[in-house]
């Protein structure tokens, strides 16, 4: 597949607005990608003219911020992310990169509170508010990863577990701001993850609409693939889609956009039916 055989439209159809009826499809390549293999990536992309419904992002390590934003630029349709920022601005924080430091390296987009984060690097409910805060403060737009492990779920307490990751994120945060929630559910993540049922995910994103708001959109991410793209994309409430492994080769996120951009099956006694 390469952009002069794909079914995109020409490069001037950007979505620079989205809307409720967004599809967002987007990927973060965690600790993987040279500058060399990060750039060459970042071509395939400018080189697509995305379908208008579809909102693409991706989120390099923070070392490619500044070449992948360099080859998609800030007015142009794909969205550039920072994994991580620290909530002050600047100072004594040895290792850590602040909110004015990704946008000034070309990030549109702040990933905050993704699993392994709260899991392995202390990142605490405060922590992840301070930096939705701070996204928002400078611009940025936050994307909050919630979810529950598989103690949590087998111990029915998901929806409690996510509702409270996401009414501590969006603490003093007014109801205008738009801010991405991802419910990605722990025990689903990663090469070992157990993909989840639509019930499962169709549950939880439910109950965080409730307390976002119907107005911020809620992404799926853990274990999708082009076999269960469509239907997690056909639940209701769901606006898109945070891919990992699937999406680390460009043709692999080029074929879940693909599929983003296709129309919703029609229901029995459609119009096409």
């Amino acid at each position: 597949m390469t952009p002069a055989t794909c079914w995109r439209r020409p490069p001037s159809n950007v979505v620079t607005e989205p809307t409720s009826t967004t599809t967002w499809i987007g990927t973060s390549w965690k600790m993987t990608k040279t500058l060399a293999e990060a750039r060459a990536y970042a071509r395939v992309l400018a080189g697509v003219g995305w379908a208008p419904r579809v909102q693409p992002f991706v989120i390099p390590p923070a070392t490619a911020i500044a070449t992948v934003a360099e080859v998609l630029p800030p007015d142009g349709a794909v969205l550039v992310g920072a994994q991580d920022a620290h909530w002050e601005d600047e100072g004594a924080w040895t290792g850590e990169v602040s909110v004015p430091q990704v946008k000034d390296a070309g990030a549109r987009l702040l990933e905050i509170g993704h699993s392994e984060r709260r899991a392995h690097f202390a990142e605490t409910d405060e922590r992840v508010n301070l930096k939705v805060h701070a996204a928002l403060r400078h611009g940025l737009l936050p994307l909050v990863c919630v979810g529950e492990t598989a103690q949590q779920r087998a111990a029915g307490a998901a929806l409690d577990t996510v509702t409270a990751q996401v009414t501590a994120a969006l603490a003093g945060v007014p109801a205008t701001p738009q801010v991405l929630l991802a419910y990605e559910p722990v025990w689903a993540i990663g090469e070992h993850g157990t993909p989840a049922t639509p019930e499962q995910v169709g549950d939880v994103v439910a109950a965080i609409a409730s307390v976002a708001g119907p107005a911020r959109p809620v992404l799926y991410g853990g274990s999708v693939s082009l076999d269960n793209a469509r239907g997690l994309l056909d639940l209701p409430g769901v606006a898109g889609l945070f891919v990992g492994r699937a999406a680390w080769d460009v043709e692999g996120f080029l074929a879940l956009a693909d599929v983003a951009a296709q129309p919703a099956p029609q229901a029995p006694g459609g119009p096409y039916s």
